[in-house]
């Protein structure tokens, strides 16, 4: 966020053009079809496998199952490909499916005698399916299955290769049957907004979906799942089931799970939330109290807290001459009317001129304990975290776990992310929300300020449309994070921001794509997303300037969400 106007930070688009693939549906296999793919763990080395450059070799870490994995390494011009030749049946349907981590990783087929696909990643610090289907022409009887990484960029590692479908001769894997239900499932913790689960493995489950009162809030690889955004001292079901690419199990017996009573000053956080950054100075924008911020918002971030002299650590002086007179006893009282009025009054760090450093472990006691210090002077519910000068994922994290651990579970943490810290789950912002998912409020990501940007389906989008706000958004929705901790973050007004505005019109469409599949453009999301926490706005200031068009607007409409 800006004083004054964020200058443009543009990012190059060529980078992601050239990227940008188009991934096909994937389809379900059936009980006859087999593993057409020869060592598809990579169990025996390289057999059957050929790499370019001798840019392949296994290893035995990290691997996704079996004791074996491929590492292939991209140098120079070589972009580190490795394939096989895969027997097929002439006019048969394949699912192609691989899991990759590492650098950026492709998949794809040559020599299908129709179309050849294929399909790819950004770079990921954990497993991940990439999945796509072919058709053999009619005198096709093999085709090439290959990985590939991209040239400059860091080594990836592939494990379990699969070509599903008709057995074309040369097959040796059979193919999955669908898992049994999971068993175990125990609430293993609460806080007022969330629910703790874990469950036993299931054999041959690759993944698992977690509902909520019958409804899909969450997928997870592994046991366990936090489920975020839930009201306080309210009861709920969940039940799970074990996923893998022959399909779903049947849901597992029910548990309730019912969470704490808030602690904090006035009423739980609602489902669907707005937040406004309030300006504690003057930069031509309407000059606001506290007290004066519009109704509409249910998160005020106080913009912004200092840095001092000691590295990680932060204050927070009122600009009593710039807001007309305003006295700190005033603007306490005022902050603690919000909260009496159901609204969270949190201090946000950063801005584009903040300098301030966590990036060891010094920085980040400092940094947590002078928080927990504002929060008590001033009465602040929590904290906002705007750094656009570089975030340490790890010192990061530690620093908003220990404040966690000093406010108790009803501490507001929020985000404010540019588009380039959320492309990839190994940026250290997106790797920053994903380890504290059990803690984290919302990621109101800034959709403005932006160059040409990379949507979650491979394709380059550019800012000021539907189609930018949620395909970008599906990075999150599909990266990791729960739905009710993602919001849309837009400027109030055109004068707001250098670039990126759009009309109050075009936030609520892209809030309908999202969570009810209507209003949308190009894009279309692979799935709703009822819970989306809602949207954001710099600022409170700018939106009273513009007559509080933004609020009038969005604010009933976020309100009136799923």
């Amino acid at each position: 966020m800006s004083r004054h106007r964020r200058p443009l930070r543009l990012w190059s688009g060529a980078l992601t053009a050239a990227l940008a693939l188009t991934v096909t549906t994937v389809g379900q296999a059936s009980a006859a079809d087999v593993n057409n793919v020869r060592n598809a763990g990579f169990e025996a080395g390289l057999s059957g496998w050929t790499c370019s450059a001798g840019s392949g070799t296994t290893v035995s870490s990290p691997v996704r199952s079996g004791t074996a994995a491929l590492k292939a390494t991209p140098s120079g011009q070589d972009n580190a490909r490795c394939g096989q030749t895969v027997r097929v049946r002439p006019d048969s349907t394949y699912t192609l499916s691989a899991w990759v981590r590492g650098g950026y990783a492709y998949l794809g087929v040559t020599g299908t005698g129709t179309t050849d696909v294929s399909t790819w990643t950004p770079d990921s610090s954990s497993w991940k399916q990439l999945s796509t289907t072919f058709t053999t022409g009619s005198s096709t009887s093999s085709v090439t299955v290959y990985t590939h990484g991209w040239y400059g960029q860091a080594a990836y590692h592939a494990d379990d290769v699969s070509v599903f479908g008709p057995d074309g001769g040369g097959g040796t894997d059979p193919g999955p049957t669908v898992p049994a239900a999971p068993g175990g499932l125990n609430v293993s913790g609460t806080t007022s907004s969330s629910v703790s689960l874990a469950w036993n493995t299931v054999s041959g489950a690759t993944g698992y979906t977690v509902y909520r009162d019958g409804t899909k809030v969450t997928a997870v690889s592994g046991t366990s799942a936090t489920v975020t955004g839930l009201a306080a001292a309210t009861a709920y079901s969940f039940q799970v089931t074990a996923t893998n690419a022959a399909g779903e199990s049947p849901k597992s017996a029910a548990v309730t799970g019912t969470t704490n009573k808030p602690s904090g000053p006035g009423p739980a956080l609602p489902g669907h939330a707005v937040t406004g950054y309030w300006q504690n100075f003057d930069n031509g924008a309407t000059v606001q109290k506290l007290a004066d911020v519009q109704p509409a918002y249910d998160i005020i971030a106080v913009a912004f807290a200092d840095a001092t002299s000691t590295p990680g650590a932060v204050t927070f002086t009122l600009d009593s001459a710039g807001l007309g007179g305003y006295t700190v006893d005033q603007f306490k009282a005022d902050i603690r009317a919000k909260q009496a009025a159901g609204k969270k009054v949190i201090i946000s760090v950063g801005g584009e001129r903040g300098t301030v450093a966590v990036n060891d472990t010094a920085s980040a006691a400092a940094f947590a304990d002078s928080v927990w210090s504002l929060m008590r002077e001033y009465g602040f519910d929590g904290v906002d975290i705007d750094l656009e000068n570089g975030l340490d994922a790890t010192y990061m994290t530690q620093a908003l776990r220990s404040l966690s651990a000093k406010a108790g579970s009803s501490l507001i943490i929020t985000m404010a992310p540019q588009t380039i810290d959320m492309q990839s789950t190994s940026n250290s912002y997106f790797q920053t929300a994903l380890n504290i998912k059990d803690i984290l409020t919302v990621v109101n990501m800034q959709y403005y300020n932006s160059g040409s940007m990379l949507g979650c389906d491979g394709k380059v989008y550019s800012q000021g449309s539907v189609d930018f706000l949620t395909a970008l958004a599906c990075i999150q929705l599909e990266g990791g994070l729960a739905p009710s901790q993602v919001g849309l973050g837009l400027p109030a007004s055109t004068r707001g921001a250098g670039s990126g505005y759009v009309s109050p019109t075009v936030v609520n469409n892209a809030l309908d794509c999202l969570t009810r599949a209507t209003g949308c453009g190009t894009f279309k999301p692979p799935r709703t997303y009822p819970d989306l926490r809602g949207a954001m706005t710099w600022s409170t200031n700018w939106d009273a300037t513009a007559g509080n068009a933004w609020s009038n607007a969005v604010g009933p409409h976020v309100h009136a969400l799923p």
